[in-house]
């Protein structure tokens, strides 16, 4: 099996998520097409509750299997990474039957009641047979990280998307002169079809690449995999901890959103209408750098494991401040292009601009979420994962005493709700790094806090500068995308200017390795 460098993995995970997330926009685009505001609010309002029984089905294992296995490999122990593949297959097979089941019976009280539109009832039981296909390819997902390989996992991900994304117009399309609930449903249907073909992708390269065999004694490594167990649990508890904090508060977000808007005078359909807006075009451009972020925490479970084995301290250190550096330079870019440019981003991807309101107020503080998951990470990977679950709760807790205090004002209503979700996000990176300067002794250099003040600054007037030089650039689309082409080359350069990116990390891609002098 083909192991890769801490950047090449990430690199790796990267291109995937590029490509994932360009596919994934022209999934919502084509949802919020055919289906319109109120049906991607039903579709969104749905989502949250299938977080949350995935995240209760995975148990944290992913995590955990993933440091597992990099520990088992600096020592060699294949006989390890058979038990642990055995131990967590059964403590997910069992998790998903309880919980898919528990989500068809309940979903019927779930959308009349605590989402406060049945309509939601379609989309709810159309993604339940996800949950099982989530639970198996996330043990496998672990597995491959923990050795290093995340070419699997990457393609697996191009593989889902594109299934989903060949499926969804064919299924909304079908299904919504049935009504805008059923158009709901057919997206969702898309979503476990994508899933499905991934899984199947996923046990194919297992077959391939394994060096064990998962049938051969089953029962008795089962047997014999208490303390296997154990440690699996030492970090799958707090991570699933964490994550149950997460999804708890996406699956309580529309909930009381839902009842904060009500108690503010606005209407069932038109606050159904702004959740959409805000959760569903907002959002997912606020959150697109985060497959990069996210793909940088992937790689460094193993990569921190692996190094924490063998004693290396600077190697741990130079690690997490490696992610922080690459997370900033992809944050900055989105946070300076969404913030200048939201109304024609919005108009020409959704053909509505009424979600910009969000992205100008919350883009400035959400560079901050783009560090929030290379900390996590790290945090687990220094088994720390329940100081980062407490972490998560209290900024849950924060959040949600926010959300309450102004969403049921009708001065703020759903400007409120945008407004929790950034007090969230500001207290958890925070913590979180307050938290590996008292563990490791963690410092970011005076010097780094520096550049990037200045990077984001000159960023953000080198884009002013160019809306003032092409006044007109943002009233076509092909205009626009040349602008952002501009735009970008000329972050890049300052980027190195700025040395963000270093020759060394240069010399690890194979397109650069003959151009860079050691």
């Amino acid at each position: 099996m083909t192991k890769q460098t801490f950047l090449q993995g990430t690199l790796i995970l990267i291109a995937a998520g590029m490509i994932t997330r360009f596919l994934g926009f022209v999934n919502r685009i084509v949802i919020a097409r055919i289906m319109g505001e109120e049906g991607v609010g039903l579709y969104m309002m749905a989502i949250p509750t299938l977080i949350l029984v995935i995240t209760l089905t995975q148990f944290g294992l992913p995590v955990a299997i993933s440091k597992r296995v990099a520990e088992a490999e600096a020592h060699g122990d294949l006989l390890k990474i058979k038990k642990i593949l055995v131990i967590s297959l059964v403590i997910t097979g069992i998790l998903s039957i309880i919980f898919t089941a528990g989500m068809v019976m309940l979903a019927p009280l779930l959308a009349k009641t605590l989402l406060t539109d049945e309509r939601t009832l379609y989309p709810l039981l159309a993604i339940s047979p996800i949950v099982p296909i989530v639970a198996i390819s996330s043990v496998l997902r672990g597995y491959f990280q923990g050795r290093q390989n995340m070419k699997p996992q990457a393609y697996s991900q191009v593989i889902e998307q594109i299934v989903r994304i060949s499926c969804v117009a064919f299924f909304t399309s079908a299904l919504a002169p049935l009504g805008v609930e059923y158009a709901a449903a057919g997206a969702m249907i898309s979503v476990v079809l994508g899933e499905f073909v991934s899984l199947l992708y996923m046990i194919r390269m297992f077959k391939v690449k394994k060096r064990i065999k998962i049938r051969n004694k089953f029962s008795n490594y089962l047997k014999e995999g208490k303390e296997t167990l154990q440690e699996l649990m030492s970090i799958a508890l707090p991570t699933t901890g964490s994550r149950l904090v997460g999804s708890l508060s996406f699956f309580l977000e529309p909930i009381l959103v839902a009842q904060s808007l009500a108690i503010a005078g606005v209407q069932t359909a038109i606050a159904t209408k702004q959740y959409g807006e805000l959760t569903g075009y907002a959002l997912p451009l606020l959150m697109l750098p985060t497959f990069i972020t996210h793909s940088l925490s992937v790689a460094l479970v193993p990569n921190i494991s692996e190094a924490g084995a063998k004693q290396d301290k600077q190697l741990i250190h130079y690690r997490i401040h490696q992610a922080i550096r690459l997370s900033f330079a992809s944050g900055a870019l989105a946070t300076v292009v969404i913030a200048l440019f939201a109304t024609p981003i919005l108009s020409f991807m959704y053909g509505s601009s009424n979600a910009a309101r969000f992205l100008v107020l919350m883009s400035p503080f959400f560079l901050l979420l783009y560090f929030q998951a290379p900390l996590q990470a790290a945090l687990q990977a220094l088994d720390l994962a329940k100081a980062a679950m407490w972490n998560s709760l209290i900024g849950a807790v924060v959040k949600f005493g926010v959300l309450l205090a102004l969403a049921t004002q009708p001065d703020f209503g759903i400007m409120g709700v945008a407004l929790a979700i950034v007090v969230g996000v500001i207290l958890v990176t925070f913590l979180h790094l307050f938290t590996l300067m008292k563990a490791i002794e963690f410092r970011l250099p005076f010097i780094d806090i520096c550049k990037m003040v200045s990077l984001i600054i000159m960023t953000w007037l080198g884009g002013e500068w160019l809306q003032d030089l092409f006044p007109h650039a943002t009233n076509h689309v092909w205009s626009f995308l040349v602008l952002l082409v501009v735009f970008t080359i000329g972050y890049t350069a300052l980027l190195f200017l700025f040395r963000f990116i270093t020759k060394d990390e240069l010399k690890q891609l194979p397109f650069f390795k003959g151009f860079i002098k050691p």
